[in-house]
C-alpha cells in the first residue's frame, strides 16, 4: 500500500496535527469552498460510514458508482483539482468552523480505534464491500487533497 495507512496512530497524528493548523480565515489554493465547508465536505465521508443520515443508492445507481467512480476514490491515484464531487458532498449551508473540525477529528479518531480489520471487507454505502486498503485510500486521499487545497 503506496498512501499512508490511516489506521495507525503516527498517520492519524499527522493528519490531526494538520486539521489543527487551520484557521476559520484559512483560504484554498483552489477551489470554491471555504474552510467549514471543506470541513463539513470532509466530514460527509464519514457520516457515510457511522450516521443514517445519506439515503443509498437505488440498484441502478450503485452500479454506476461502482462502475466508473469506485476506482477514482478507492485506488491510489491522487484526486485532481477542481473534480466535480457527488450531489451528497455539495455543502449548500454555511457551517461553524470549530464544530466541523471537532466533527471530522472524533471520526477520525474512532476510524483508527476501530482498526483496519473492522474495515476489510465492510460495505460502503456507494461501492459495497471494500478492502481494508480501499477504505484506507478513500479515507486518507480524499483527507489530504483538501488539507493540501488548503495549504496544511
Amino acid at each position: 500500500m503506496a498512501l499512508p495507512d490511516i489506521f495507525t496512530t503516527p498517520v492519524t497524528t499527522e493528519v490531526i496535527r494538520r486539521i489543527e493548523q487551520l484557521q476559520p480565515d484559512s483560504r484554498p489554493q483552489w477551489g470554491k469552498m471555504d474552510v467549514a465547508s471543506m470541513l463539513a465536505h470532509c466530514n460527509v465521508t464519514y457520516e457515510m460510514v457511522y450516521e443514517n443520515k445519506h439515503p443509498k443508492p437505488n440498484f441502478f445507481m450503485k452500479m454506476i458508482l461502482k462502475s466508473f467512480a469506485k476506482k477514482l476514490v478507492t485506488s491510489e491515484a491522487p484526486y485532481k483539482r477542481n473534480n466535480p464531487t457527488a450531489p451528497a458532498f455539495l455543502i449548500k449551508d454555511t457551517r461553524n468552523f470549530n464544530t466541523e473540525k471537532d466533527r471530522l477529528i472524533a471520526y477520525i479518531l474512532k476510524t483508527k480505534e476501530l482498526g483496519a480489520a473492522h474495515f476489510d471487507q465492510k460495505a460502503s454505502l456507494s461501492f459495497g464491500p471494500l478492502t481494508r486498503d480501499e477504505w484506507n485510500n478513500m479515507f486518507y486521499k480524499h483527507l489530504d487533497h483538501h488539507l493540501t487545497q488548503f495549504g496544511v
